[in-house]
């Protein structure tokens, strides 16, 4: 039986970190199943699931990304998974919805929204930040099969627009994509 792992890398960017670290997954004969990574502020951040062979420890995983020949220090985290995660490439939930959010920059925007979406039961999937000149934007994916009334969900929201200074707009996650995908044919 293999075992897997969830494995965080944190590093400055630089072409080739992630040939890098799933050649070092390669190295031990692991299993790639799922990676994310994103550039924020000139340093990567990774995080992926891979599956091992049973003999295969989270210190040999380490030791082979330290073993990188890099100019610079990649920070690691490692967590092998007491019960396998199901590797399951489905689509969001049928109650999945997007919430974008714009204003001034100020401290707290980011908690402010994200205690609203706790406070409503609302489960945030996925979240993007930008700040640009003084504008802070927010892109949030909102998995909200818990809610029961949408519409009480936006006129809490806005509510909170007003009283945030806010720009908020909410939207069902398939009029997002059909609104915001360019289909590449």
């Amino acid at each position: 039986m293999n075992k897997q792992m969830i494995i965080s890398v944190m590093a400055k960017d630089r072409p080739g970190i992630i040939a890098e670290i799933t050649g070092a997954i390669y190295a031990l004969k692991g299993d790639l199943a799922d990676l994310n990574q994103s550039i924020l502020c000139g340093y990567l951040t990774m995080i992926l699931i891979a599956s091992f062979e049973e003999e295969v420890t989270r210190e040999d995983v380490l030791a082979e990304i330290s073993h990188i020949q890099s100019g610079e220090r990649f920070d690691v985290l490692i967590k092998e998974m007491d019960i396998p995660i199901e590797i399951a490439h489905t689509p969001p939930p049928t109650d999945t919805y997007i919430l974008t959010a714009q204003g001034k920059n100020r401290s707290g925007l980011v908690h402010s929204i994200s205690q609203f979406c706790y406070s409503h039961g609302i489960n945030i999937l996925d979240l993007a930040t930008t700040l640009s000149d003084d504008q802070y934007t927010m892109v949030l994916q909102l998995d909200m099969r818990k809610i029961s009334s949408i519409e009480a969900v936006a006129a809490d929201l806005e509510v909170f627009s007003r009283d945030s200074g806010l720009r908020l707009v909410i939207q069902h996650n398939d009029i997002f994509r059909v609104t915001n995908e360019i289909a590449l044919h």
